[in-house]
């Protein structure tokens, strides 16, 4: 009896290291077709090829030009789209944007409230 159960679990033991085997185990020729479309993922497509160059290139200039905070983002934005107007726009926008700082730090700094407010920043806008 002893016997006939060792028997029984050495077979188990032998099927399943079988059936292991069976699914790591390809058909014939398929482990290079494998690797194949394994490397073929990895490497970029010439789309993606252009798209990271052209990020390398907006990279250098955003960091050549010292961009940072939203600025870098609306300049990265409209070079990888390949828009030169979009950069102009960007920097258009920033200096809108500074001038708004600095007119409504001024309006703070008079205490102006009211109608002299918008008339001051209205000016102030402007010019």
């Amino acid at each position: 009896m002893n016997k006939l159960i060792a028997a029984v679990i050495c077979a188990l033991f032998a099927l399943t290291a079988a059936h292991a085997q069976d699914k790591g185990a390809a058909k014939p020729g398929a482990p290079a077709a494998e690797v194949k479309a394994e490397q073929a993922k990895k490497e970029p497509s010439a789309a993606q090829q252009k798209q990271q160059a052209r990020m390398k290139d907006c990279n250098a200039q955003a960091k050549a030009d010292s961009k940072s905070g939203d600025v870098r983002k609306q300049f990265m934005s409209a070079c990888l789209k390949g828009e030169t107007a979009g950069v102009q726009v960007a920097q258009q926008k920033t200096t809108q944007q500074d001038k708004m700082k600095t007119c409504n730090k001024e309006a703070g700094d008079k205490k102006l409230k009211g109608e002299e407010r918008k008339g001051f920043m209205s000016t102030c806008l402007k010019g």
